[in-house]
């Protein structure tokens, strides 16, 4: 079971497991997406661009930052709603074979009973295997409050 509201504490660190970006991440994320961006999925178009290679989507890190976090299992059960990304910034690329982690960072909680939880504020980084931060930005989840005891 995950973490409750009243579980988060402001300025808990959680350093999440890793996942490899593979060729097929790439491309499975392409065509789910519809994003058939040649800087994705062509290699040889992709030598000529500013990378020299091909990149993994921005949106593809992004979304593996929320899996990362996700596999930790601190809102498994709990988590209500995914609310909002607030300033989310692409710092460099992700590229195939990269090995990425997310670092978490409890920033702020606030309840709202009128939902039964709160909302918890997390800054996420998604790291490479050299330590670089790739992306960083806030995320804000709503989490559900622990049953009161009758």
């Amino acid at each position: 079971m995950g973490m409750y509201f009243e579980e988060f504490r402001i300025g808990e660190m959680i350093t999440t497991g890793d996942h490899t970006v593979s060729e097929a991440d790439i491309m499975t994320f392409a065509e789910l997406t519809g994003d058939n961006n040649r800087i994705h999925t062509d290699e040889e178009f992709s030598k000529a661009g500013p990378f020299g290679r091909r990149v993994a989507h921005g949106l593809l890190g992004l979304s593996l930052t929320m899996g990362l976090a996700w596999k930790t299992g601190i809102l498994d059960g709990t988590v209500l709603a995914f609310r909002e990304i607030d300033e989310w910034k692409f710092i460099r690329p992700v590229f195939i074979g990269d090995t990425v982690h997310a670092e978490l960072n409890i920033l702020e909680t606030k309840a709202l009973p009128r939902i039964g939880g709160g909302s918890v504020v997390i800054s996420g980084e998604l790291n490479n295997q050299q330590g670089e931060t790739c992306m960083k930005g806030k995320l804000t989840v709503l989490v559900m409050s622990k049953a009161k005891e009758a």
